[in-house]
Order: structure tokens, then sequence, then C-alpha cells
């Protein structure tokens, strides 16, 4: 009998032990649950005449997801040394882009493609990077953070290091609602990052002030305007607007550009771009990037091969390359050097950097 009651007693203790136990988990579990989530909805301001901002139903634009997003974007704790950020790459005075022809990451580390703007980039619904190897900002915005040659971080790493820190994990509860730290996972960062991202938007350049009636253009702008859409039968179309069309100045779609003669042989492309799709017809084909502010982004192309946009017209003027898969409509133009000099200065009248002035895009740590 004294055993059988030792016995009970033990058991009881026991439980009363696992109960304990289980009160400090749920304790600890939720860790983060006496922060306040009261997310304040962000409304981007999009230009008369651009198309809708498509927001993900499970990513609402909020201001604490924004500035999540904002931080992560610049804070070189999502390289695997914490040496480089995002921004290492996406100057915002460059419109996000660097100004390399191959962009370096970390421990000097050289890719083999020049830096894509972001300006406007939340309006890209085709596929992105040069090769439109993703479809959405959520995804894109982890690519780099994985890449050995741009950030080389581990995610699962870099999710540890943000559930220790004292800053990073209260906005994951503002922006998200989560309860304890350990919810931190790659979907909430690439959500934050999409977020931020989709706030960069560029839209009150001196050619959008003429389009809508509030300047003239000068003399060169308004024939580079004419040569770039065709409007005027007694000039020589330039071609620029079947790739490059209004109101982003992005067909949003991949181009085989005639940068390099290949003729059929699709395996001689150094990249073969959009062919990472696995069609053959694809290899070489490029996004053609937005020519808004395309007068702050050189170098040029994918590769940045040309240093400025004299020497793009240099190419659509006499240096167009063969290949079976070049866009039909991309031909040697020969056009004067008064035209093309027109057209650059009708590409310069592209240039709006009004996005500088919203207060969340700039860096929060300078």
């Amino acid at each position: 009998m004294i055993a059988y009651i030792k016995n009970i007693a033990l058991l009881s203790l026991s439980i009363i032990l696992l109960i304990a136990c289980e009160d400090d988990q749920i304790t600890a579990s939720r860790d983060l649950e006496g922060i306040a989530y009261e997310p304040v909805p962000y409304v981007v301001d999009v230009p008369l005449g651009f198309p809708m901002l498509e927001i993900p139903e499970d990513n609402p634009m909020t201001m604490e997801g924004v500035e999540l997003g904002r931080r992560l974007f610049y804070d070189p704790i999502l390289s695997a040394d914490s040496t480089v950020s995002c921004a290492s790459c996406h100057f915002p005075e460059l419109a996000f882009t660097d100004g390399l022809s191959h962009s370096t990451g970390i421990n000097g580390a050289e890719g083999t493609r020049s830096s894509m703007s972001l300006v406007n980039v939340g309006f890209y619904y085709s596929g992105l990077f040069w090769d439109g190897r993703v479809e959405t900002l959520e995804e894109q915005s982890l690519h780099p953070i994985v890449d050995p040659i741009e950030l080389g971080q581990d995610l699962d790493v870099l999710i540890e290091k943000l559930k220790a820190h004292d800053d990073y994990a209260p906005r994951f509860r503002k922006a998200f609602g989560i309860v304890d730290r350990s919810q931190i996972n790659r979907k909430l960062i690439g959500k934050a990052i999409a977020q931020w991202e989709r706030i960069i938007v560029s839209g009150n350049s001196r050619y959008d002030q003429f389009a809508r009636g509030e300047i003239g253009l000068t003399d060169e702008e308004q024939l580079g305007h004419s040569l770039f859409f065709d409007f005027d039968d007694d000039l020589k179309d330039a071609e620029c607007n079947h790739c490059h069309n209004i109101p982003l100045f992005t067909s949003n779609t991949f181009h085989n550009n005639g940068l390099d003669s290949v003729g059929n042989d699709y395996t001689i492309f150094k990249d073969i771009g959009l062919g990472i799709n696995g069609i053959a017809n694809d290899t070489g084909k490029f996004r053609a990037p937005t020519l808004r502010n395309i007068e702050l982004t050189a170098p040029y192309m994918h590769d940045g091969r040309f240093m400025t946009l004299d020497d793009v017209m240099q190419h659509y003027n006499t240096g167009v390359k063969s290949a079976r898969n070049k866009d039909p409509l991309v031909s040697n133009l020969n056009i004067s050097e008064s035209h093309q000099f027109a057209i650059t200065e009708f590409m310069k009248a592209l240039t709006d950097t009004s996005y500088l002035e919203i207060p969340q895009v700039l860096s929060p740590f300078e």
C-alpha cells in the first residue's frame, strides 16, 4: 500500500511538472504576442496611365511590411559575412543599378550580368531578372540572398539570425502578426522585401509632363519623340517603340536584339538568357529593360557591354548581328548622326528621380 501511494504521488508530481513545463513552453512560444499588431495600409501612388499595381491577396501592402522590407534590403545582415546588402548592387541615385558592367557581390566576386533597375519593378508581370526565371517579386527577392556570387547566404542561417535579432523579431510581428520569433521564415522575408520594392515608382519625367500638356519638349527631344514612336511619315521609323512602349517604356517581353552573331548555332551564346526555360528558340533572349531613367543606368545591355547611350545607338544603327531568333523588328537603322542624337535626347527626357522623395525609399541606416 505504501509503495502504491508513493507511485501515485510520483505520478502526480510528474503530471504537475509536465503541466508546468508546458506552461513555460506556451509562454516562451508566444514571446511576441505582447507587441501590438495593428498594420496600417500602404497605398502606392500609381501615376496616371500606368497599369494596375497587382498586389497578391496573401501579401497586402502595409506601412509595417514596407518598413521591414526596406530595412532588410539595406542591411548587410542578409549576406553570409554581413558585408554586402541588396543595396550594394542597387543604388537609389542610379535608379537602383550600380554603374558596373558586371555586379560584384560577397568577397568581391564578379557576376556575369549588369544589375537591373528596380524602378517600377512592381509592374512587371511576365518574368523577372534578365532571363525571366521567376514570376513574382516575393520569389525574386530571395534569389540574390542565396546566390553564391551575390550575398552567398543560406536562408536557414539567415532565418536564425533574424530570430535572434532584438529589432527584427518585433518588426516581423508588427508586419505579419506572428506571435513567436520561431515563425519567421523565408516566405515572410520575401514578402517584406517585395512590399518595399513595389513602392519604387517613377512616372513624372519631362516626357510625362509633356504628355500631360504641362510643358513642351526641346526641338531635339521633339524630333527624337517622333523618331521613337514613328509619328512622322517623313522620318524613318527608329523601331524603338516595339520593345519600349508606354507607359513603362518596356514591353515586358524578351528579345534577341542582335548583340551576337550566332546564326543557327545557339551553343555560341555565352549567356543563354531566357533559354533557361529549355526552349531552344528562346536562347539568347533577354528582358527588354525599361528606358525610364535610362540616362542613370549605364552601362547597358544584360552584360553591360555598351558604356553610353551613344554606343547603344551605334549598335542599333549599324551593329545588329544575325541570329535565327533575332527579333524581326530589330535591324540596322542606318539613320543620321543627328537623328541618333535626337533619340538619345528624348530618352534623357525619361529621367525622373522623384521616387527618391518617397520617405520609405532611402536607407533607414543613414
